[in-house]
């Protein structure tokens, strides 16, 4: 009788692990770049075994996103989403998209991390710039926790799925996407880091407009980024603006896209006037242009995928 049990337990293990394999989803992009989002659609009958999507590559995790409801219209069903970025540290080569739930893994997606180069450069401080970065500041260290708090919160709203609107009118670009950057201090010592989003080369003043629909998750004047806004987008999923002149909304606004949210300007830590427009996923530097390019989570495809 024992056996009996074991052996229709081991057969509906089998039988629900192999439920769930064929269960469809729908990988956009399959190959990504370093700094390119992942959006990660499964269709809604797994909505009880599936809870987060994690990135692996050479043995480490990479990403992670939990799963979020969006529904279709139209009388389509909806699917579950999950959208991450791939670090742009990431070495190019194999990976695999886990798909887990409170029982750990239950299905694999193999993908590839393609190839991208970042350009250099080398910034020269002046002695008020440099003691932004260096100087000790417990304000500074509140403000950066504050930040890092708001762009670790996943909330359950989905305020945007489109792509996203450049936030000036102007492409004139002063600094690109994950360009790696040498702080040279007046003292002489310097400093690296990697740069976060892009820069647009814009006069003070230029109107700055909120790339896509969402919640004002901050607004206020901090020491390194000056003037910022902060926007939510979707679960996990925000949009960064420093260096503003003046800000035009409050914290807890809920914006269209193409809502002025302030102008231009060169506050905080900035060489000259620009605009410093940046995406996190999940609190990972994300390439903004990544999602002016295609949709955020793309129905018609992922439904198309998926249900079809």
């Amino acid at each position: 009788m024992l056996k009996r049990i074991l052996l229709f337990v081991f057969v509906s293990f089998v039988l629900t692990i192999s439920a769930w394999t064929q269960s469809r989803y729908a990988v956009i992009p399959e190959s990504p770049r370093p700094g390119e989002p992942v959006t990660i659609g499964v269709e809604l009958s797994a909505a009880g075994d599936v809870k987060e999507a994690l990135l692996f590559a050479n043995g480490r995790q990479l990403a992670r996103s939990g799963f979020f409801y969006i529904a279709a219209g139209s009388g389509k069903p909806g699917f579950l989403a999950a959208v991450f970025t791939v670090p742009s540290t990431a070495r190019p080569g194999d990976a695999v998209i886990r798909l887990n739930n409170e029982n750990g893994i239950v299905s694999e997606i193999p993908i590839t991390i393609s190839a991208r180069d970042f350009a250099s450069e080398t910034i020269h401080l002046n002695p008020v710039l440099t003691g932004i970065r260096t100087d000790p500041s417990p304000q500074r260290t509140d403000e950066a926790n504050l930040l890092w708090h708001i762009l670790s919160t996943t909330g359950n709203q989905v305020y945007h799925t489109g792509p996203f609107l450049p936030p000036v009118v102007s492409t004139r670009r002063t600094s690109a996407f994950g360009g790696r950057r040498v702080f040279q201090y007046s003292d002489g010592n310097s400093d690296t880091s990697i740069h976060a989003g892009v820069d647009f080369g814009v006069p003070t003043g230029t109107r700055v407009d909120a790339c896509g629909a969402g919640r004002v998750a901050l607004a206020r004047m901090r020491i390194v980024t000056g003037n910022s806004v902060v926007i939510e987008h979707a679960p996990g999923i925000y949009s960064l603006y420093y260096h503003l002149d003046s800000i035009d909304v409050n914290e807890g606004d809920i914006v269209k896209t193409g809502t002025q949210i302030g102008l231009s300007g060169s506050t905080g830590l900035s060489t000259g006037p620009h605009l410093h427009w940046e995406i996190r996923v999940n609190t990972e530097n994300t390439d903004p242009d990544a999602f002016v390019h295609r949709l955020i989570i793309d129905k018609n495809q992922i439904i198309s995928r998926i249900y079809n």
